[in-house]
């Protein structure tokens, strides 16, 4: 028989509502922005980004509001690609640990004598001493300063290594170190940029990683190429101050030496803080994940002489008290000071997992860009490109689907009306899907929604064709239909997984323009299937069930 149990019904349902609910949000806003940018263009003048605050606010909040993105060439802005130099940050590495192996050392002074720094190749630090036959005393005593790597690849292994030739030590970063180093670097680059890009406004900017040192910025909206590196050189502000207070009042009363600060990760919580800072992010030297005398997870951090002094005056005279570590006017973290500091460096400890305390860490050093960076191409894109583009993406998605409309009409009458409602559920599915992804729609991604149209009803054709020879036998007409799904329906897996492979080969291995029709062309697929075997033999059965024909033509 002819029959759809009630739950599947009902989750048929469900998704397609699902679909609408998440693709709605696009369309609403839209004419919102459209709005806006009318009024702003006349009251100032010009023409701006559209903002989304009035659409948000006039939005139910119980409903769904993720939207989905327009990439680069839809809606115009700037394109980067930048190299990041990592081989800057090995040597500022080093130049940290001269302090501490200095220190060392001199306190075997009897058995190695003098030392003295000697030039070395880049990335390495070698100290000739006075006593040769000391020199493998020198060395365990330095590589006892090693600490354990805090990261999946570099587990059981060290951050240095230490050797000795002659009357030579030479020290320099491990293996494990360097790659662990530059990921560090990178993440605290894309931090960095990041948080200079989003202090712009700019709605989903693209920052991503690519290959081992290079990162890929594209910002939306932004006036040009230029204006953006402006914008990612921007130097952020690190200060230390003491903490006066904390509540969740943001109008609380502060008088001329404090400030209130919000709190990074908690926007009901405000610091008061002393105006002036114990020191700043300038004397901060560097900051790294590592673990405390208890193996748990830790954040290091030293300063350079002159922040040293600073902080180890006041870290003795207020033992106990908090201190706020402020980024761009807010507070990363307020620890309470457990014992003076005396020696340039501390540990921040907490209820930190690993990635917390490397999150923390790329904060901490996100005042500034850890190495120099290379521009190796720069491109801007006007908006009235991207809105020609929508233009001609929708009139040839409106052309597809008209076309596709008549020709399954017109050759499958009713059957082809049904294929018709299910061809637009499966657009809603589509825009619903990336939207609740926050995925990027780009032009050639519109390029793979209107493949998708022609190819939607390639499984309804495929079913209503087998119905047509059902038909034939006499069977009847209830189980024609039934027959015409199941018999058709391992050509639809077939058909529709050798071209789900190919997009997920194509999202894979390409890059840009070629991914972002993989992602469209993927989802597709999927949702031309869902509609195909099961919207359209919903409907099909609704329709059956309430006319009940003795006869039915295909």
């Amino acid at each position: 028989m002819l029959q759809i149990a009630l739950w599947k019904r009902l989750t048929i349902l469900v998704v397609c509502l699902a679909g609408l609910a998440l693709a709605l949000p696009n369309a609403f806003y839209s004419r919102v922005e459209r709005h806006n940018d009318a009024v702003t263009a006349l009251e100032r003048g010009s023409v701006e980004t559209p903002d989304l605050t009035a659409g948000r606010a006039a939005w139910p909040d119980w409903l769904p509001a993720s939207l989905m993105n327009l990439g680069l060439d839809l809606r115009g802005g700037a394109h980067l690609l930048a190299e990041v130099q990592l081989g800057d940050v090995y040597a500022g590495r080093i130049d940290g640990y001269w302090p501490e192996v200095r220190d060392t050392l001199r306190s075997l002074r009897d058995e190695v004598g003098t030392i003295r720094r000697q030039d070395g190749a880049p990335g390495t630090l070698q100290v000739r001493i006075s006593r040769p036959e000391g020199l493998q005393a020198a060395v365990d005593a330095v590589r006892a300063l090693a600490q354990p790597i805090v990261s999946l690849g570099g587990v059981g292994q060290n951050d240095i290594e230490v050797s000795g030739s002659g009357d030579t030590l030479t020290l320099q970063l491990s293996e494990a170190e360097r790659a662990a180093t530059d990921d560090r670097t990178m993440e605290q680059s894309l931090e960095i940029i990041r948080r200079r890009v989003d202090e712009a406004g700019t709605r989903e900017p693209t920052i991503q990683r690519q290959g081992e040192d290079r990162i890929l910025i594209q910002v939306p909206g932004i006036g040009s190429a230029q204006e953006l590196k402006a914008l990612i050189g921007t130097t952020a502000r690190l200060t230390f101050h003491p903490v006066v207070s904390r509540g969740t009042d943001p109008n609380a009363r502060v008088d001329g030496n404090q400030l209130l600060v919000r709190s990074l990760d908690d926007d009901g919580e405000f610091y008061t803080l002393e105006r002036t800072p114990v020191v700043t992010g300038d004397d901060l030297v560097d900051s790294q994940p590592g673990f405390d005398q208890n193996g748990r997870p830790a954040v290091t951090f030293r300063f350079n002489p002159a922040g040293a002094r600073a902080f180890g005056v006041y870290t003795a005279e207020n033992v106990g008290a908090p201190f706020a570590i402020v980024l761009d006017e807010e507070v990363v973290t307020a620890p309470r000071i457990n014992e003076a500091i005396t020696g340039g460096s501390g540990q921040i400890t907490g209820n930190f997992d690993v990635e917390e305390a490397n999150r923390l860490a790329i904060l901490l050093r996100a005042g500034a860009l850890p190495a120099e960076m290379t521009f190796l191409e720069e491109r801007t894109i006007g908006p009235q490109l991207g809105q020609d583009s929508i233009d001609a993406g929708k009139v040839a998605s409106i052309v597809a689907m008209v076309a596709v409309v008549v020709l399954m009409i017109a050759s499958y009458g009713l059957f082809g009306v049904f294929a018709t409602v299910a061809l637009g559920v499966n657009v809603l599915l589509i825009f619903g899907i990336l939207s609740l992804i926050g995925g990027t729609l780009t032009l050639p991604g519109i390029a793979g929604i209107v493949l998708t149209i022609g190819m939607a009803v390639d499984a309804n054709v495929l079913v209503f064709e087998r119905i047509r020879e059902e038909l034939k036998t006499a069977r009847g007409p209830a189980r024609a239909i039934e027959l015409g799904y199941e018999r058709a329906l391992s050509a639809i897996v077939d058909a529709n997984i050798t071209t789900f492979i190919i997009a997920v080969i194509l999202f894979l291995l390409g890059s840009g323009p070629v991914r972002g029709f993989a992602v469209t062309l993927g989802i597709g697929i999927l949702t031309s299937v869902f509609t195909a075997i099961f919207v359209t033999r919903l409907l099909i059965v609704l329709w059956f069930e309430r006319r009940r024909p003795k006869q039915i033509e295909v």
